[in-house]
Order: C-alpha cells, then sequence, then structure tokens
C-alpha cells in the first residue's frame, strides 16, 4: 500500500508540473494585449512594424517593448496622389518590397462614447482632421517604407552637411506637432540633425504655450522654440525661423509630417554636390480622416493659369531606364511646405517675399525665382515625407484680405513678364487689387541676373499650355490620363438588415448622386438589379455599379450614408465588417457603425456609435 501510495502522489506531482508548464507557455507567448487608447506619445497599434529609430537615445519609447519587436517593417503599396486622380502605374510608385500591414488596428477610429465623438468633432473644427485618431497613435509610430525598391542600393558618402529642420506652426494639434518633431529625431543620422527649429506664430491654444515649453525642456534638446511676437503668416515665420537657424542645410517642414527611413541623406547629399540644388522629398499622403499613410506616385509640381500648384505627370523621356525612377528629377515649381535648401544660398537669392502675407502664391515665388535666378529644382524620389493632406485650411488671414490674390499679383507682377496678361484673362477681377510695394523684389531680380519668364517656360517648363481669350487652356499634348483602376468585386448580392428582414435601397433613382438609404422589401437579385450591391477589394460598396456608399461625414449631429460618386480613396467611402460575427459595417473615417434609425414611419440608414445593438446588423444575401 506504501509503494501505491507513494506512485499515486508521484504521479500528481508530474501531473501538476505537466499543466503548470502548459500554462506557463501558453501565457508567455499570448499576443501583447492592445489598449484601444494608449498612454500619451507611444501607440500601442501598429504592432506588426518594427520600428528603427536613428537617435534612440532621444526617445522616451521602450526599444525592448514587444511592440517593436515583433516583424521587419512592410511596405505600402501603390497609391495616387491627392487631387491626382490618375493611376500611375509600374515604375511610377513601386515600393521596395511588398505591403501586406493594414498599419494597425482598423478599430483606432472607433467611437466609443460622447466625449470620444466630442474629441473627433473638435478636431475638424480646429484642425481639420481627425484628432481622436491622432492622439490615439501617440508621437512614435512604424509606417510603411514607400521608397522604391533600387533606393536600398543607394549610398551617400560621408561629410554630408547637417541641417536645420525648420517647423512653423499656428494653433496645431499638440499629437501632430509633436509627432512631426519625433519622427525627425527618430528617423535622422545624429550626425546630420543640427537642430531643430520650432516657430511658433502667435498661436493662442493653450496646449501651445506653458506645456510645450516644458515638453520641450524636459524631453528635446535639439528643439529651439522661439516665438513671434504677431501673426507672420508662413512666409515670414519660415524667414524667421531660418534666421535663427545656424546648421548649413535648411530643411522646411509643416508642422503635420512624418518623415520616413533615410529621408534626409538623399537631400543633402545632393545639395553637397552643388549649392545650387534646391530639393524636394516626395510628399506621401497621410490621411486627414483616418490616418493611414499612403504612397504617393513620382509626379512633379506644375501650375495653371490662375496661379494655383498642381500635380503634372513626368513626361515619359525623363523616365527611359529604372534609374531614372530614383535619380533627380526636375520639376518646375513645387508645392512650398516641404524642401531643403543650403542656408547661404536661401538669403543669397532673396528668402521669402516679405510683402506677402500668411498663405498662397509663395511656392511659385520661390519656384519661379529659383530657376529664374540660376538654381535648380528638383523632386528626389528616394527622400519620401508624409503630410496629412487637409479640406480646407482651419485658419484664414487675420483681417479676413484675400492673401492668395494679393500675394500672386506680386508674384506676377515680379517674376511673369508680359505672361501675367495671362493670368488677367483667368482672373480679370485681379487687375485692380491691391499688392503691396513690390519694389525691393524687382531690384533683388535685377541684381541677381535673373532670366525672363519666357526663358522658363521654353527650358523648365515647355509642356505648359496658354489660355485662350476665355481664359481656358488646354492640356498639354503629352499629358497622359489615366482611369482609375478596376477593383475586383469579392461580393455580389443584396444588403439585408438581419433583424427586420429587409434589404438596403436608395431612396431615390439609383443614378442620384446624394440620395440617402433606407430599408425596402427584398427582391431577387435578378428581378431587382437597383438593389444589388458589389463589395470590392479595396472596401467599397456600389449600388449597381453606379454609386458607391458614402458617409457625408457630419461634424454636428447625426450623419447618414448616402450615395456618391465613387473616389476610390478610401476614407468617407471606406467599409470594413466588424463584430464577432462580422456583420457590422464599420466605417474608420467616421468612426462609427451604420445602423437602422425609424424617422416618420420610415427605416433610414444613420451612422452611430458602434454596438452589438441587432439594428446594426447586415449580411449580404444571393
Amino acid at each position: 500500500m506504501n509503494r501505491q501510495f507513494r506512485y499515486f502522489w508521484l504521479g500528481c506531482i508530474i501531473t501538476s508540473l505537466s499543466w503548470a508548464f502548459v500554462v506557463y507557455y501558453s501565457l508567455s507567448t499570448q499576443e501583447p494585449n492592445t489598449q484601444p487608447i494608449p498612454h500619451e506619445g507611444y501607440s500601442n497599434f501598429h504592432q506588426r512594424l518594427r520600428f528603427h529609430p536613428k537617435n534612440p537615445g532621444f526617445r522616451h519609447v521602450d526599444l525592448d517593448s514587444p511592440d517593436f519587436q515583433e516583424r521587419d517593417e512592410r511596405f505600402h503599396g501603390r497609391r495616387r496622389k491627392g487631387g491626382i486622380r490618375n493611376e500611375v502605374l509600374n515604375e511610377r510608385n513601386r515600393p521596395n518590397k511588398k505591403d501586406d500591414t493594414d498599419q494597425g488596428a482598423n478599430d483606432i477610429g472607433l467611437i466609443k462614447n460622447a466625449k470620444d465623438q466630442i474629441t473627433r468633432e473638435e478636431g475638424y473644427h480646429l484642425y481639420a482632421f481627425n484628432q481622436l485618431i491622432s492622439d490615439r497613435l501617440g508621437f512614435h509610430r512604424a509606417i510603411p517604407d514607400t521608397r522604391h525598391q533600387l533606393c536600398t542600393t543607394k549610398h551617400y558618402g560621408p561629410n554630408l552637411p547637417p541641417a536645420s529642420i525648420v517647423v512653423c506652426f499656428y494653433n496645431e494639434a499638440w499629437s501632430a506637432l509633436l509627432r512631426t518633431i519625433h519622427s525627425v529625431i527618430d528617423r535622422t543620422p545624429k550626425e546630420l540633425l543640427h537642430e531643430i527649429v520650432l516657430v511658433d506664430d502667435f498661436s493662442n491654444l493653450d496646449h501651445l504655450k506653458d506645456k510645450l515649453e516644458h515638453y520641450i525642456d524636459a524631453h528635446l534638446p535639439l528643439v529651439k522654440l522661439h516665438r513671434t511676437t504677431k501673426r507672420e503668416g508662413l512666409m515670414r515665420a519660415r524667414t524667421f525661423g531660418a534666421d535663427h537657424a545656424t546648421g548649413e542645410v535648411l530643411v522646411f517642414l509643416d508642422s503635420h509630417c512624418e518623415v520616413n527611413r533615410n529621408w534626409l541623406e538623399p537631400l543633402v547629399s545632393r545639395i553637397a554636390e552643388d549649392k545650387r540644388h534646391v530639393v524636394i522629398p516626395i510628399i506621401d499622403i497621410v490621411s486627414s480622416d483616418t490616418f493611414e499613410y499612403q504612397a504617393s506616385p513620382l509626379v512633379r509640381g506644375g501650375f495653371n493659369w490662375g496661379m494655383h500648384f498642381r500635380w503634372d505627370q513626368i513626361p515619359d523621356k525623363d523616365l527611359k531606364t529604372k534609374a531614372d525612377y530614383v535619380n533627380p528629377v526636375r520639376s518646375p515649381t513645387m508645392a512650398g511646405g516641404l524642401f531643403a535648401i543650403d542656408r547661404e544660398y536661401f538669403t543669397y537669392l532673396g528668402k521669402y517675399d516679405q510683402g506677402m502675407d500668411v498663405w498662397g502664391g509663395e511656392n511659385l515665388e520661390i519656384s519661379f525665382r529659383i530657376w529664374q535666378c540660376g538654381g535648380t529644382l528638383e523632386i528626389i524620389p528616394c527622400s519620401r515625407v508624409g503630410h496629412i493632406f487637409r479640406k480646407r485650411r482651419p485658419y484664414g488671414s487675420p483681417r479676413g484680405e484675400d492673401t492668395m490674390t494679393k500675394n500672386s499679383l506680386r508674384v506676377a507682377h515680379v517674376w511673369m513678364d508680359d505672361y501675367k496678361e495671362y493670368y488677367f484673362r483667368v482672373r480679370p477681377d485681379a487687375k485692380i487689387k491691391a499688392y503691396g510695394d513690390i519694389s525691393s523684389r524687382v531690384e533683388l531680380r535685377k541684381r541677381l541676373g535673373c532670366k525672363p519668364f519666357k526663358w522658363y517656360l521654353d527650358n523648365v517648363y515647355p509642356e505648359q499650355t496658354l489660355p485662350d481669350e476665355q481664359g481656358h487652356a488646354p492640356v498639354a499634348a503629352n499629358q497622359q490620363i489615366f482611369a482609375h483602376p478596376k477593383h475586383t468585386p469579392v461580393k455580389l448580392g443584396q444588403l439585408k438588415h438581419r433583424e427586420s428582414g429587409m434589404c438596403v435601397i436608395s431612396t431615390k433613382e439609383i443614378h442620384s448622386k446624394g440620395a440617402l438609404l433606407k430599408l425596402g422589401p427584398c427582391y431577387d437579385g435578378r428581378q431587382k438589379t437597383s438593389q444589388v450591391w458589389t463589395e470590392t477589394d479595396t472596401h467599397e460598396f456600389m449600388l449597381a455599379d453606379l454609386l458607391c456608399l458614402d458617409t457625408e461625414g457630419s461634424r454636428r449631429g447625426r450623419a447618414f450614408p448616402r450615395l456618391m460618386k465613387c473616389h476610390f480613396e478610401k476614407g468617407s467611402q471606406e467599409w470594413k465588417w466588424m463584430g464577432e460575427e462580422h456583420n457590422h459595417l464599420y466605417n474608420p473615417a467616421s468612426g462609427k457603425c451604420m445602423a437602422v434609425i425609424t424617422e416618420e414611419g420610415e427605416k433610414y440608414m444613420s451612422m452611430e456609435i458602434c454596438s452589438e445593438d441587432s439594428n446594426m446588423e447586415f449580411e449580404f444575401v444571393r
């Protein structure tokens, strides 16, 4: 008996130890729990990317945390440039690896309560982007490496000139501003980052006062904060920042950017070859609604005769070999927000026009001046910087003036010679408007011995066309127009509301843009094609292959889904299945789910805070 008990107890001990090992192994290999709202400064989203900071000493993030250890960065696929509805094919925007990431959880913008709703609405009002997502992302996040694969084979010489990064801001969001600064520190070689010059152009938001100064003092020794004593506007604020900078190269960035991997080396290397090179990174898109980081195609800057910047396709003659897709590309103009220039050359060229106010036209002015006065303006494809593209500017001029027209007139009268008459064909009203004293800029042009505007059009921008008497300019002959890429259907059928057994239909004809949606009787899809929805591989829902399910993005009150022209740029037309049974239609841009509400006896579609309520459950049926 004693021997039997001895074997019994030995078996119990071995079994207990085995179970303890199984439990320990299971817990140790589980994915780390991700909270929906991470602590300030670091996002728990994007765990599928490894982050490689160049200056880890300036970060307050644990580099040994699992969040930075799981996997190598992946690379984002092709994406059209904001404002250009063309798909630029093949080499024009081939990233150096396939991107199989989703850049973190799709529910990062999920509105969970009234406080979230207020944060989101106030963010759109103050900053024209989704502050809820911006705050949840924190100051550091991994982003896809969107460079062409040949960029990884490029090597840059030693002894490159160090740069001062000049960032001007006015009433910027806390998280966006700090993420801009930290991305520069995290992804820039220490030996090239001379300083970050931060210029506050007379902001009045509380978090940009003492809180910002204390944060810089505690965490950002490379940052030097300067404040203007009145609202100066972009041109004078940037000049103010440049005058305080001491690095050999000036790099101007907007205050809502995220620099990408090895972004600075290609810029300063090109300037080191010739100080007259003014260089621009490819500007990737950060969605103002979802903060998804999207690769931009290789395009160049142009302008129309209304004096507005535009993106142009690069002429085929300039893209003959694979190397052409990573070599510098001559650009007639720049967008203006992001560029690098030798500091002494910036002064020699006349800095910015100090007679310009607030915003607008300064990018064309400095572009014309660079080319006409002996410099070159180039896009450097191996340098990429993400920028939040907002649908509107959340600020105006202090006195409500039309600064864009005033500034454009200064450009026309100083730099465009007789070609300014083409501007007046488009804007005849501008002829009688005031534009201030331009004598100092005219004298600058004479002193630098700058070429006429005709030389610029003949040698730099020969593709530009001239407007007729009515101000209409034809499309340049070599400008290719690409159709939207075809999207693959993944589901086809009626969209059925589970609880009611009814189907989602338009309140008007299916070709009526802006029509709301309601519930109606379900029909055999072969008999009622107007009820057939198609879900695409890029998450659009198209009714009868005509219009897309869209959310109007209401900032106040209730928002209603509606049918709109398909733009294939995600945002308000991106829909994800979520919930335990994947039966909730979630729109990441709005942070809400589609639901059914009853008004005046009709059941309409509405956007509501996502919940397990059965009125949010939908499914595809044949």
